[in-house]
């Protein structure tokens, strides 16, 4: 304490000392930003823009569960008709309407109104300018995805800009048009990808790829919803990923073992140099480190009876057309001759929950249940290796950009612009399949599924959708998926709460305690919610609501979002 003690006393003398300088008051901050003394070189910029890093979308297996996917012990409040009107916004999602939610785009706006004050090579300037349009567009097209019309802020707030402040929302159209003129900005400014000093940072393929993304989910929300002038986002969409696929640079990660490559893929601790990867969140032991192993093994994600259906195949073919597909009485036999994806999706026999240091495993044997609400464990981006159990010191990367999804995203831009002929199937979905060793997609072969979940769609988008749906799954798009194809209904339908068949000859496998207070239904297939027998979605579900809070402080913002 005497050590600390002098130091107060030493620092004392040095303030007194120091104040009796005239022009100490008005010293800059030495501990913040000032405008004054910030914004001068490359490394200014380049620290002021690290803060966006954050806000990326990381892909992660188990992030699925407000969709028809995933159907967890807990419901999801949204899906289940129970989210009100909250009086604020309390979260920390950046897409949400709290202070924190808000707060990036401020920053970003600071940085696009300032960077232009650095002392640098233009084209170098104009690369960092690009990161900073790259994250306008991605917080604004969030916010837009939850709320619809926003307000749409291009200049800092201060305490006088109430007439921005309290300005009403602008039109999601409009709102949209502005995040494809920040798009459009990243790609034509952003450093090339080949260029080492923004390794890891916001490249021109990384906004491409964005780019495919955000304009794919518009265009088809245009169409879907119904607001019309879809056609550019499409060819937008289709036009970025087709730059990125003709570069040359990305392909699918395969290694020659079509049973494992695609799980492997997913549990990886180093995707530095990955052909697949497009970005990633790197992690490394003791620096930057997760806790999604053992999230994943403490509350597993189950796959839906809904999602596990879809599964064609290993000839391509739907299951209600296929002579191979042998019914689904057990697991050990509806995972017979399916799509190869499907034993490295769901842990089926012989998967390995545990390698051990002393060379033993735990390997399944029957479904976990009840540990698994469906029994259809998902076991992407889990890793056996008990090292990335350990709470928070998981050093498996996690993908932001993978080049599957840009392909996928061509394949649907490509047909729903009506340009989906053989050989854009052949560079995208029979580029993935390649890597499983799954038979082709050959247009003229494809037939319509009498069991399709699109009824009405035409059958080529429809199996694109379903490659989509087998491939990302996990990864965070499903619900974002429903919102743009107008396709909440489907999150009615019962299968989509159900899971495996607990047939009473497979409940007498396990120990009765452990499987009493599982329910079936007539089918025996596993209820995973006994008190109701489907989801009801509402259309008012398309959009959340804005915070009561928000409405009275600014009227302007009236009216509440439809059915809210």
């Amino acid at each position: 304490m005497r050590t600390i003690h002098a130091l107060y006393i030493f620092a004392g003398i040095l303030l007194l000392g120091a104040c009796k300088k005239e022009d100490f008051l008005d010293r800059f901050p030495q501990d913040a930003i000032s405008e004054p003394t910030f914004f001068k070189n490359e490394n200014d910029l380049k620290l002021y823009l690290n803060r966006f890093y954050d806000a990326l979308p990381i892909q992660r297996g188990n992030s699925e569960a407000n969709s028809d996917n995933f159907a967890q012990s807990n419901r999801d409040i949204f899906l289940a008709g129970e989210f009100v009107v909250p009086a604020s916004d309390a979260s920390d999602n950046a897409a949400g309407w709290s202070y924190f939610g808000w707060t990036n785009i401020r920053y970003v706006n600071y940085f696009l109104q300032r960077y232009n004050r650095a002392e640098m090579d233009a084209t170098l300037k104009n690369n960092y300018a690009a990161e900073g349009h790259f994250f306008r567009a991605l917080l604004y097209w969030g916010k837009v995805k939850r709320f619809g019309a926003v307000p749409w802020l291009n200049t800092d707030l201060t305490d006088t800009s109430t007439a921005v402040l309290f300005g009403p929302r602008q039109p999601h159209k409009q709102v949209m048009d502005s995040v494809l003129a920040d798009l459009n900005f990243a790609v034509a400014n952003a450093a090339e990808a080949t260029n080492a000093q923004f390794a890891g940072r916001i490249t021109k393929d990384v906004a491409l790829a964005l780019k495919a993304r955000i304009c794919l989910w518009e265009g088809t929300f245009r169409k879907y919803q119904g607001l019309g002038d879809e056609q550019p986002y499409l060819r937008a969409a289709a036009d970025a990923a087709e730059l990125l696929i003709n570069s040359g640079r990305y392909s699918i990660y395969k290694t020659g073992n079509p049973s494992k490559d695609y799980y492997n893929l997913f549990i990886q601790e180093e995707l530095r140099g990955n052909t697949e990867n497009i970005m990633a969140m790197r992690f490394i032991k003791d620096v930057s480190m997760h806790n999604l192993t053992r999230q994943i093994s403490d509350v597993w994600p189950a796959l839906t009876k809904n999602f596990v259906r879809s599964f064609l195949d290993k000839n391509g073919v739907p299951t209600a057309l296929s002579p191979l597909y042998q019914g689904d009485e057990t697991l050990d036999k509806e995972m017979i001759d399916r799509d190869p994806r499907f034993t490295q999706i769901i842990a089926t026999r012989g998967f390995a929950i545990t390698n051990n240091p002393n060379g033993t495993s735990d390997v399944v044997t029957l479904p976990r249940i009840p540990g698994v609400a469906t029994g259809y464990a998902a076991i992407k981006n889990y890793s056996p290796d008990p090292l990335q159990w350990n709470a928070n010191q998981s050093t498996i990367d996690l993908f932001i950009f993978r080049y599957a999804e840009t392909l996928l995203n061509y394949a649907e831009a490509k047909a729903e612009l009506g340009e989906a002929d053989q050989a854009v199937i052949d560079k995208t979905i029979n580029k993935i399949r390649e890597r499983v060793g799954m038979a082709n997609m050959v247009i003229a072969a494809l037939v319509k599924d009498p069991q399709s979940i699109f009824p009405t769609l035409p059958v080529l988008l429809d199996e694109i959708r379903r490659e989509r749906r087998i491939e990302l799954v996990g990864d965070g798009f499903r619900f974002d998926d429903l919102l743009r194809w107008k396709a909440g209904a489907l999150i009615n339908n019962a299968e989509t709460i159900l899971g495996m068949k607990l047939t009473p000859a497979l409940r007498a496998q396990y120990p009765a305690n452990q499987v009493n207070n599982v329910q079936v239904d007539a089918n025996y297939y596993i209820r995973v919610y006994p008190n109701i027998a489907a989801r009801t979605w509402n259309d008012k579900m398309y959009l959340y609501p804005i915070p009561n809070n928000e409405l009275t402080l600014n009227p302007a913002l009236l009216p509440q979002n439809q059915g809210w």
